[in-house]
C-alpha cells in the first residue's frame, strides 16, 4: 500500500462500490469543493468504531442481565470483565472529583467519551488501520459535545447564576473578569482537541517510523510507550471534562445564599 495508506483506503479503492459510496459521502461532509473521500476517512472510519463499540457494549449487557454471573468476577480476563474495570476506574475518577451523586449523573457522558477515545488510540497501533483520534475532525468533535453539553448542565444546575459567577464576586470587576472568563472557556475545547490529536498523531507517526527503519525486539519498547501515551491521553480527555462538568455545576446559589444568611446572622447576634 502507499506510504500514509490505511487498510481501509486500499479497500475503497478496490472495490468500486464501497469507492462511490465514500465518495458521495465526503460530498456530503465537506462539500463540493473538496469532494475527495479521504479527507472524510477518520470520520468514517470513527462511525465504524462506534459501532463496533455499540455492538460490544450491547453483547456485555446482555451477560450482566444475568444476577449472579454479573454479582461474582470472573478470574480471567474476558470482554465484560475488561469493560467493568475500565468503566470503573473512570467513574471512581469521576465520583472523586465531583462526588457520587453528579458522577452517577454525569458518568453516560464521561464514560462514552474514554470508551471512545481509548479505542479510537489504541486501535492505530495496529499496523495498517488508522486512528480517528489522529484528526483534529475527530478530536475537535468529541470537544465541542463536551463543551456544549457543561455550559448545558452548567446553566441546568444553577441557571442564571451560572453566568452571574463568570462576571466576579464585585460588579465593578464584571468588565474585566467576564471577558477573560468567557475567553478561557471558549478556549477549553480547542485546547482539548489540539492536545489529544497532536499527542496521538505524534505518537503513531513515531511508531511507524521505528516499525518500518528498525526490526527485531527493538520497536516492542516503542509500542510499550505508545500504549502508554495512548491510556495517558484518554485519562487526561476524561479527567478535564469531569472537571469542567464539575465546575459548571457547583451548587454556586447555595453558596450566595448562605453566605448571606450567615451575614444575617452575625447582624442579628451582634444586635
Amino acid at each position: 500500500m502507499p506510504k500514509h495508506t490505511y487498510w481501509l483506503t486500499y479497500l475503497l479503492e478496490k472495490v468500486p462500490a464501497l469507492k462511490a459510496n465514500a465518495h458521495n459521502l465526503g460530498e456530503s461532509i465537506i462539500g463540493h469543493q473538496h469532494p475527495d473521500y479521504r479527507s472524510t476517512e477518520p470520520v468514517i472510519t470513527s462511525m465504524l468504531y462506534m459501532g463496533i463499540l455499540l455492538l460490544l457494549a450491547v453483547i456485555v449487557r446482555g451477560r450482566l442481565t444475568n444476577l449472579k454471573e454479573a454479582a461474582v468476577p470472573s478470574d480471567k480476563l474476558t470482554l465484560t470483565t475488561f469493560f467493568e474495570v475500565l468503566v470503573g476506574y473512570f467513574y471512581d475518577m469521576a465520583k472523586d472529583v465531583m462526588g457520587a451523586e453528579r458522577a452517577k449523573r454525569y458518568f453516560p457522558l464521561i464514560g462514552s467519551l474514554a470508551l471512545f477515545i481509548l479505542f479510537s488510540n489504541l486501535i492505530g497501533m495496529v499496523p495498517g488501520v488508522g486512528s480517528p483520534t489522529s484528526s483534529l475532525n475527530v478530536t475537535l468533535g468529541c470537544a465541542i459535545i463536551v463543551f456544549l453539553c457543561f455550559n448545558y448542565y452548567g446553566l441546568k444546575e444553577n441557571g442564571w447564576h451560572y453566568l452571574k459567577h463568570m462576571a466576579g464576586p464585585k460588579w465593578y470587576l464584571a468588565p474585566l473578569i467576564f471577558p477573560i472568563e468567557i475567553i478561557s472557556t471558549c478556549v477549553r475545547p480547542i485546547t482539548l482537541a489540539v492536545r489529544l490529536m497532536v499527542n496521538i498523531a505524534v505518537d503513531h507517526l513515531l511508531a511507524a517510523l521505528f516499525l518500518g527503519l528498525v526490526t527485531l525486539f527493538v520497536p516492542i519498547p516503542v509500542a510499550f510507550l505508545g500504549l502508554i501515551v495512548c491510556v495517558v491521553q484518554t485519562i487526561v480527555f476524561c479527567l478535564l471534562t469531569t472537571v469542567y462538568i464539575g465546575l459548571a455545576t457547583e451548587p454556586m446559589h447555595h453558596e450566595e445564599e448562605h453566605g448571606h444568611g450567615h451575614g444575617h446572622g452575625e447582624d442579628a447576634h451582634a444586635h
